[in-house]
């Protein structure tokens, strides 16, 4: 866990910026860099739920009953923690999709003629005031996308959260 606290000492955008500078500007960098840089609270939220199910009652009667480790870790830990991954995955994709879109406005995500809406802004800065929506409209989808995790995100932690049912 001291690793994934140096990994959350650093904003996102500044690591990932590091990381693809030091491998190059590409499509495959900038995913390597993003995913280096995000993987920190997923760990956190995963250790977390799972010292906290450590001690459960139906752990403890499938350790007695000679369940092995790995499968207490498959058939009971994994499942109840996925659902807390997921939607802080979904909530977060909006962050990832910025840092994605900041990396290709700076040269350093997908190198043309592949499409990126960060390289097609930073394309189309020169344009804004003649033809305004040359830049605008990629900026409107990664708006719209961005909300559409989020939405996402919140919908999925009304069903999915446990402690949603005993309020109704």
């Amino acid at each position: 866990m001291r690793i994934t606290d140096i990994f959350l000492a650093f904003p996102r955008l500044i690591l990932a910026l590091a990381f693809v500078s030091a491998l190059g500007p590409g499509i495959e960098n900038a995913v390597l860099a993003i995913a280096l840089t995000t993987w920190s609270p997923y760990a956190r939220i995963a250790r977390a739920e799972a010292l906290t199910l450590r001690n459960s009652e139906f752990i403890l009667a499938a350790r007695t009953q000679g369940a092995s480790t790995v499968r207490i870790l498959a058939r009971h830990i994994v499942p109840l923690c996925l659902s807390s991954v997921i939607v802080r995955l979904t909530l977060d994709m909006a962050g990832i999709i910025l840092t994605a879109a900041g990396l290709g406005f700076l040269g350093l995500g997908a190198q043309p003629p592949s499409p990126e809406w960060g390289a097609m802004i930073s394309t189309g800065r020169q344009f804004i005031l003649d033809q305004w929506w040359v830049p605008t409209i990629p900026g409107i989808a990664i708006f719209i996308v961005s909300l559409g995790f989020n939405l996402l995100g919140d919908g999925l932690r009304d069903v999915l959260d446990p402690r949603s049912g005993e309020a109704r």
